[in-house]
């Protein structure tokens, strides 16, 4: 039996335990009534509905569920921006409310869902020891879903609105590697330990700085051996093709004359040379997986090296700190690494730098490719037959 009303001397708020109750007369005449936790919450409550009953414009909170409205929203929901969303975030979205929100908000009503309660959803996915992004990927579907519900009309305020972070986070920043740069010996130590078949890619993308995502999605067609470029336009995502991260993350990045050789050579060698051929595929022809190279490649490699904290992204940081170094400067490696913003990368490696452009041919003294037993080095020529023609001379 549930506890009974107390008058307050406020007329049409009452006490029910700890929680305060507004009783009013919705404009078909029959009595509503809506519970807050503090007495100030009544008050304004009471003012606002009894404003909108005045004004004809009030409106019943809808009674439909998280679990009801997710499975209605994530259907036809279309993004916040002209820009849409894309359908990986989508499918993003949707296992996120399926694994974590939904479970968590189980059968409440929208309409009694309130910012404690997202705080807690955020609390319990961070208590999980997860990083920082982790949690806030989490919160973003809901995020999202609260707003849509809000302008809708389904829901008076939205409860997510201004949630923030606010408790101590105990993840690492990349899950389970630090993200950390390697210095010039450590980068060569670890390249010797790489397991000879994974030479060249683990250089690619110590030389790149691309995302291992990218890496794996790169096809002969990507690389212009004419312009000694690579040109990243997709990413292998949870399964399947995807365009870059963002917008920003379609560039094209200058390669060193030994890795543009060292491709040529490797595409020589190659039975499947099509522009559409990934570089490094498995046995069907499809992308490795990510998991897999971590465990496989890059961590005995780094074990050994005596550097076993580096990762995949280790090497990009790597990247980014070389160039700086050699004087790029932030909107340079900003766009070299296919971030959004020079503040980010400032952010994220923090240096003074001049304005000068910057020049690869480093990274062939710092981590020489080698192609069939020897180091390459000279002048990246224009074509595929001037490149095979120096080849051959240089062996």
């Amino acid at each position: 039996m549930s506890a009974p009303l107390v008058p307050t001397k406020t007329p049409g708020i009452f006490k029910r335990g700890s929680r305060y109750v507004i009783r009013f007369r919705a404009p078909d005449g029959r009595v509503r009534q809506r519970a807050v936790r503090t007495l100030a919450e009544a008050r304004d409550l009471k003012s606002a509905l009894s404003t909108d009953v005045r004004r004809g414009e009030y409106r019943e909170l809808s009674k439909i569920t998280f679990a009801d409205y997710a499975d209605q929203w994530i259907d036809t929901y279309t993004g916040r921006t002209s820009r849409g969303i894309r359908p990986a975030t989508v499918a993003d979205y949707k296992r996120i409310l399926e694994r974590e929100a939904t479970p968590f908000f189980g059968r409440m009503r929208l309409a009694e869902i309130e910012p404690q309660h997202v705080k807690r959803y955020m609390k319990t996915v961070a208590n999980r020891g997860v990083k920082a992004n982790t949690v806030r990927l989490s919160v973003a579907p809901v995020k999202a879903l609260f707003a849509t519900a809000f302008e809708e009309g389904l829901i008076r305020t939205n409860p997510a609105a201004g949630v923030r972070l606010a408790f101590a986070l105990t993840g690492e920043a990349d899950g389970d590697e630090q993200v950390k740069a390697l210095t010039e010996d450590e980068l060569r130590n670890l390249l010797e330990k790489t397991a000879p078949e994974w030479r060249l890619f683990m250089t690619l993308v110590a030389h790149t700085g691309v995302r291992i995502g990218e890496a794996v999605a790169v096809q002969w067609g990507d690389v212009d051996f004419g312009a000694g470029r690579l040109n990243v336009r997709r990413r292998w995502y949870r399964g399947t093709f995807a365009p870059p991260k963002s917008r920003y993350g379609r560039r094209s990045i200058p390669l060193t004359a030994g890795m543009a050789r060292a491709l040529w050579e490797r595409r020589k060698q190659s039975t499947d040379t099509r522009d559409v051929a990934l570089i490094w595929a498995t046995s069907s022809g499809m992308p490795y997986n990510r998991s897999n190279l971590h465990a496989r490649v890059i961590k005995p490699a780094a074990k050994a090296a005596g550097v076993p904290w580096a990762g995949w992204h280790s090497l990009r940081h790597t990247c980014a700190t070389m160039l700086f170094r050699n004087g790029a400067n932030a909107k340079q490696v900003q766009v070299w690494l296919g971030h959004h913003s020079p503040g980010f990368t400032l952010a994220t490696y923090v240096h003074l730098l001049p304005d000068d452009a910057p020049s690869a041919r480093f990274f062939d003294d710092v981590a020489p490719v080698v192609v069939s037993g020897y180091a390459e080095s000279g002048p990246v020529h224009s074509r595929g037959e001037r490149v095979e023609r120096a080849a051959t001379q240089a062996g």
